[in-house]
């Protein structure tokens, strides 16, 4: 029996529409709560992550840090200054006065070992090369008659007294010799030189920086006048002022923590050296020299102001800055730096406990084995930034 094709291939075009249709629609409730439940896990995002492009990193100034073990709370809060030991401190004079007749040191500069700092003229330094030059002509015949004496007294016809007497004489002229030589070397003058010359240099005695210029050219001075002072900062200390009623809490080898005004964000660490055996009679206080951690630190200049913190305990706890911790419904939370795929950073909110804050910093308690990870990272500044955009998604 033959049909007709015609509605066959109709019905089969009918059933592969309708097969097409269903396979874009969205799921529907009531097909069950499984099916529902399954299309909204294979779609939903984790809620405590938030990932960020580089762009978007780099606007909300994300950075980051590991947690620290520090001493909160328990310690001097003291005051001080940067200072250098009393040889780092370099008072230039003239041995001999004179008159300044050039020098280009301005405050500030640096100046190498030996660089010449200033020229000196003055009239006495011919006096100086020719006293030193007529000695050493009387010496030259002190020598000489000395030796005739010995050889008249070897063939006995002067008396052993000759001998002694042009002894005596040279030994006397040696000394006076040598004396001369050190005051030309003193006054920077050339040993026997010929011509004479009227001016002598200053040299430095080390490397270091101009701190105080107090002449100027054509000024006359003396050889009690400071002319420069340098100051060498390679070993920059802290000298701090403790009150008397806490010095009992002091001992030598103590952490102490010190900001600088221009720099109050960077915490830079030294250790107590020495503790003063005094206290000063006015103010009421004790002295305490600490040595830094880094003595050739470029931001740390002599006679900076400090303020800084003696810890008195041992006890260190973990601690992020204040700035890391974010308070979101009445808990607070941090965030950890995660694996991303290339060009992302993803953060990790995590639920933590505040324990003490002090110094800008707050104790974290993290649970479980994410608190013994040393070298996780977490974000401090930008932090809020980052609770916004997990929290509102919506508000990019």
């Amino acid at each position: 029996m033959n049909f007709p094709l015609k509605p066959v291939f109709f019905l089969v075009g009918l059933l592969l529409t309708a097969g097409c249709t269903s396979k874009t629609e969205p799921a529907d409730p009531a097909d069950g709560p499984a099916t529902a439940a399954a299309t909204a896990d294979s779609t939903a995002a984790p809620t405590d992550l938030v990932s960020l492009t580089s762009d978007e990193q780099r606007l909300a100034g994300i950075q980051t840090t590991t947690l620290e073990q520090r001493v909160l709370g328990a310690g001097l809060k003291v005051n001080g200054v940067l200072d250098v030991p009393p040889e780092n401190i370099l008072s230039i004079s003239a041995p001999l006065g004179g008159i300044v007749e050039r020098t280009t040191l301005l405050q500030g500069m640096y100046v190498r070992k030996g660089q010449v700092l200033a020229v000196i003229s003055n009239p006495e330094f011919i006096q100086l090369q020719q006293d030193y030059l007529e000695t050493q002509s009387q010496l030259r015949y002190a020598k000489t008659e000395l030796e005739r004496q010995h050889e008249l007294v070897r063939e006995e016809v002067a008396p052993a007294k000759n001998a002694q007497q042009a002894q005596a004489r040279y030994g006397a002229l040696a000394a006076q010799a040598a004396g001369q030589v050190a005051r030309l070397r003193l006054a920077g003058l050339p040993v026997g030189a010929q011509p004479f010359v009227t001016t002598a240099t200053l040299r430095a005695p080390k490397a270091a920086f101009v701190k105080t210029v107090n002449v100027a050219v054509g000024q006359s001075v003396t050889p009690t006048d400071a002319l420069f002072v340098l100051v060498d900062p390679d070993h920059l200390h802290v000298e701090l002022t403790v009150f008397e009623k806490d010095a009992a809490q002091l001992q030598k080898g103590q952490r102490i923590r010190f900001t600088v005004p221009n720099d109050s964000s960077v915490e830079r660490g030294a250790k107590v050296y020495l503790i003063a055996r005094t206290v000063d009679e006015t103010q009421r206080t004790v002295r305490v020299h600490g040595h830094l951690d880094r003595e050739n630190d470029p931001a740390l200049r002599p006679g900076m102001f400090v303020r800084a913190v003696i810890e008195t305990t041992s006890r260190r706890v973990p601690a992020l800055p204040n700035q890391a911790v974010v308070d979101y419904e009445g808990k607070q939370y941090v965030f950890r730096l995660e694996p991303a795929a290339a060009g992302q950073q993803a953060y990790r909110m995590i639920e933590v406990r505040r324990g003490e804050t002090a110094d800008g910093y707050s104790e974290v308690f993290i649970p479980g084995p994410a608190a013994a990870d040393t070298a996780a990272r977490y974000a401090t500044e930008g932090a809020y930034s980052l609770l916004s955009k997990l929290k509102n998604p919506s508000e990019e």
